[in-house]
């Protein structure tokens, strides 16, 4: 009888903890069933359809798996590997998985030394996570050679609908890089297609050409910007040419460009948002210059660009400093009392829409460590380390002038050990640089990155920001006060709440319960403003969940 008593309490602590949360104000979660452990670990939540939940898994370093999961009890239904075949004896070598309008589509990549070519090819899925056996050939790109055939690029429409994917290529002979972009349907048909070589001149003095970014709208819009930057040496200017190549559909996709020319500021990145305002935002960091001309390289500000698509005109363009009390935050009282500027250390993490027109932009601090390979040839292993730490939010009014700006305070740092380790998602060339796509592989997701970050949530005209943190960071919005998350695996969220002024509230769990699973906000999937399905674990104990900000 006492060994049935200490059974039962046995199976209800253990219900306890299965159902136990770290409950937040104002944030429901609810998790699924434990799912089987199989070695794999959730790299991306590719979406949900026909009341599926579909989940790309990684084992290993290549091994890609889908698993579908029952959207209502978030349980397990099915894992089948992705065995990409052979194209003309090669090995297809996976790229992407998407779902457009319920269909699902997975694509991979194959480069042809003799004819210099690189082809994309995309194949069906069914519901039940079967390959179909007829491959639908999207792009076959001619390059210069293997070592610049440059990469892919993929961009989701707002409704999920179509799919804009762009290569790029270097043609270093002819000073020259290729853009190709083209529009895919839920069939994988191209409606829209534009390959054009763009020249560049890499004599002038401090010469950088970029490819920044590229996006599409709810009508089918697209666009791409590119930066050409150089120091005019006799009339000592930095000048920095913006072009914005503009294809509207109801223009039968015709090219249109808007060209903005910026004097004595050094444009350091620069990414766009196509509005629901009929109108592309650029944003990014900027630096000042030297009376000699020269970039200070470090980061000043933050910049708007605002062009209006009825009349493919630029309607401002507004460069707003850091002010002090940002400063302070990020660089210490005495550093920014004496006027210095800010380390280019911050990349632009989202770009959000903001309902009277303006934007947020959120900026986190990012670096990745590579460490000395330790082995030989091939078989060395690479100690990496990503740190993620304070995130600069620059809130702008619609007409690119500062509204607030406050700083998200948070240490994060994962390291791992990989085979071979490749710095760079996009592709760089001496002058010329790719700086669309820069994520995380997918290679090194599942072993501790995917802990860091944030999830940013925008509902109802207020700001929200879910992270992990440690525990003894409980209240603290003080970026000189708060602590290193150190393991990440003990980790708890926090809710940063901003209101209209930029003030923060910070929200953690009344109680916080050991052993508690810890989301992942690396690998997330947004249903809508204020729904999402998260990935969370504890060792092996892993579940999907839905995350959903209250009212």
């Amino acid at each position: 009888m006492k060994k049935n008593v200490l059974k039962i309490i046995f199976i209800l602590f253990c219900c306890f903890n299965l159902n136990a949360q770290n409950k937040i104000d104002k944030i429901d979660l609810t998790y699924g069933e434990e799912i089987p452990d199989d070695k794999g670990k959730i790299v991306k939540i590719i979406g949900e359809a026909n009341n599926k939940i579909y989940t790309l898994i990684l084992k290993g370093k290549s091994d890609y798996f889908l698993k579908i999961f029952d959207s209502a009890k978030m349980k397990q239904i099915s894992l089948n590997p992705l065995v990409l075949p052979e194209l003309n004896d090669k090995d297809v070598e996976f790229e992407e998985i998407t779902i457009m309008n319920d269909k699902l589509y997975v694509i991979g990549s194959v480069y042809h030394r003799k004819e210099k070519k690189f082809t994309l090819v995309g194949i069906p899925i069914s519901e039940k996570g079967i390959l179909g056996k007829d491959m639908i050939t999207l792009f076959e790109s001619i390059v210069a050679k293997s070592s610049d055939r440059g990469g892919f690029y993929f961009k989701k429409s707002p409704d999920d609908q179509m799919m804009l994917i762009m290569h790029t290529a270097l043609f270093e002979k002819e000073d020259a890089m290729k853009y190709e972009m083209k529009l895919f349907d839920e069939n994988l048909k191209s409606v829209f297609s534009a390959e054009e070589k763009v020249s560049y001149d890499d004599n002038k003095k401090d010469y950088q050409f970029t490819i920044s970014d590229f996006d599409l709208n709810n009508s089918d819009d697209i666009f791409l910007v590119v930066n050409e930057g150089y120091r005019d040496k006799k009339k000592k200017e930095k000048v920095e040419k913006v072009e914005l190549h503009i294809f509207k559909k109801a223009n039968s996709y015709k090219k249109e460009v808007v060209k903005i020319d910026v004097i004595d500021k050094e444009i350091i990145n620069c990414k766009m948002l196509a509005t629901s305002k009929n109108d592309v935002k650029l944003t990014g960091f900027f630096s000042s210059v030297r009376d000699n001309g020269k970039a200070n390289k470090e980061l000043k500000g933050v910049y708007n660009m605002t062009v209006n698509l009825s009349k493919n005109t630029t309607e401002n363009v507004v460069f707003n400093e850091f002010d002090l009390a940002t400063k302070i935050k990020l660089l210490g009282e005495r550093r920014a009392n004496k006027g210095k500027d800010v380390k280019p250390l911050y990349n632009i993490h989202t770009i959000i829409e903001k309902n009277d027109g303006g934007l947020i932009v959120l900026s986190e601090y990012q670096t990745v460590y590579v460490g000395q390979k330790q082995g030989i040839g091939p078989f060395g292993l690479q100690p990496v380390t990503y740190t993620m730490n304070e995130m600069i939010v620059t809130s702008m009014k619609p007409d690119g002038t500062l509204d607030w700006s406050n700083v998200v305070p948070k240490e994060q740092a994962a390291s791992i050990t990989v085979a071979t380790f490749n710095i760079f998602a996009g592709s760089s060339s001496g002058s010329f640089n790719v700086a669309v796509g820069l994520a995380i592989p997918l290679g090194v997701m599942g072993k501790g990155p995917e802990y860091l970050s944030v999830i940013p949530i925008y509902r109802n005209g207020k700001l929200n920001i879910l992270f992990n943190d440690n525990i003894k960071n409980k209240g603290i919005t003080d970026i000189e006060k708060i602590k290193s998350m150190g393991n990440y695996n003990n980790a708890v969220p926090t809710l940063f709440v901003f209101d209209e002024r930029g003030n923060i509230t910070r929200k953690d769990p009344e109680e916080v319960i050991k052993n508690e699973l810890v989301i992942r906000p690396g690998v997330f999937c947004r249903k809508n403003d204020n729904e999402f399905i998260i990935y969370a674990s504890r060792k092996s104990n892993d579940k999907l969940g839905r995350m959903i900000l209250l009212d």
